[in-house]
């Protein structure tokens, strides 16, 4: 009985005096009932699915030259590519300008509606305008589409309906009809904008291969993403200057430690560790985990630690063969600094046993 309330059936009742409006009724489902709502839901999603996969699937086979037309207009254009649309269709259009920008066509959207109120003025004949409406026939882009034209930027128009009047205005029109809507009131886009939404990305990756666009102009674009930190953070911009940056000499050395999740404290030869970190060594009693380390720098007096220069703490993440996965580790992480308790027992394996490691 634990999913007996997980569906209901809402009904509307009239509600006391001066309560302001109607009530919402959900009166619990049987057991039974229940589970007919939950399977038909199941049904219902993966029919949208499938139906929203037949309508991209679609627009392969009726790609020709004039997809290649609007390639080239963009390829040629001496300034922005300006993307448009009214509703469903102009959130759309926002997501293919900045799929566009981010892949080597700049790219903006502008909002048909105020555009009719001073934006136009943001579009230049030296643009290319596409236009997204599945009827063709959204007032607010005819408005400005003879506008648009006496610019003289181009217009390319993804349209449901090749005869619409967008669609014969248009310098290139992409057909994205779809053979019905996933809604099964068959109101509410949703095959529809799939398939305009497919076909921005198709403009846009055909862009991307058409300008040689690769992994660092695309980081360029993207500095706060994983991949800009990868491909544009250099060494000079993390490293330590100064004071900060110990120098190392005979007197001084490294001393590794691990630190398990039970507070224990085992030094790690250094040799391992520098193997470990240059990928030429596996350790295959940490295949599979992640475990704590702490790096100490000393000063020392003869062979013997006498001061603690610096200390690093990170953590080190191993793959099933016992490989060090430098993606998931994190040399320096604040969290893993160590408890009162373990840093003690790191200060007496090292003054305890000075000789204990090979030095850096």
């Amino acid at each position: 009985m634990a999913n007996r309330f997980f569906w209901t059936r809402c009904e509307y009742i009239n509600p006391p005096a001066g309560a302001g409006g109607p009530l919402l009724y959900l009166p619990p489902m049987s057991q039974a009932q229940s589970q007919a709502a939950r399977a038909k839901a199941l049904t219902l999603a993966r029919e949208v699915l499938q139906i929203e996969a037949q309508a991209v699937a679609a627009l392969g086979e009726r790609l020709d030259e004039r997809f290649l037309t609007a390639v080239e207009l963009i390829l040629h254009c001496r300034g922005r590519v300006v993307v448009s649309g009214m509703g469903k269709s102009g959130h759309i259009a926002r997501k293919i300008a900045s799929t566009l920008a981010s892949t080597g066509t700049p790219a903006f959207f502008v909002h048909p509606a105020e555009a009719s109120h001073g934006d136009l003025g943001m579009i230049t004949r030296e643009d290319v305008v596409i236009a997204l409406s599945n009827s063709g026939e959204s007032p607010e882009l005819l408005t400005i589409v003879p506008l648009i034209k006496r610019t003289g930027a181009k217009l390319i128009a993804v349209t449901g309906k090749p005869q619409s009047s967008l669609a014969r205005e248009a310098d290139v029109h992409l057909d994205a009809s779809v053979a019905r809507e996933a809604c099964p009131l068959g109101l509410a886009p949703t095959a529809s904008t799939t398939a305009a939404l497919a076909l921005g990305d198709a403009l846009a990756v055909a862009l991307l291969d058409a300008r040689g666009f690769g992994p660092e102009d695309f980081a360029r674009s993207h500095p706060g993403g994983a991949l800009g930190r990868r491909l544009l953070v250099h060494v000079a911009d993390v490293m330590r200057r100064g004071e900060a940056l110990p120098p190392v000499t005979d007197a001084h050395a490294t001393f590794v430690f691990l630190l398990d999740e039970t507070g224990k404290v085992h030094p790690l030869p250094h040799g391992l560790y520098l193997a470990l970190v240059r990928r030429v060594a596996t350790a295959p009693e940490f295949s599979g985990k992640i475990v704590r380390i702490a790096e100490w720098y000393v000063r020392l007096k003869g062979n013997e630690p006498e001061t603690v220069v610096n200390e690093h703490y990170g953590y080190l993440a191993f793959d099933a063969e016992g490989r060090l996965d430098w993606e998931r580790s994190r040399p320096e992480a604040r969290e893993a600094l160590p408890t009162r308790e373990e840093r003690a027992l790191i200060e007496a394996a090292l003054f305890a046993a000075p000789a204990a490691q090979p030095q850096c």
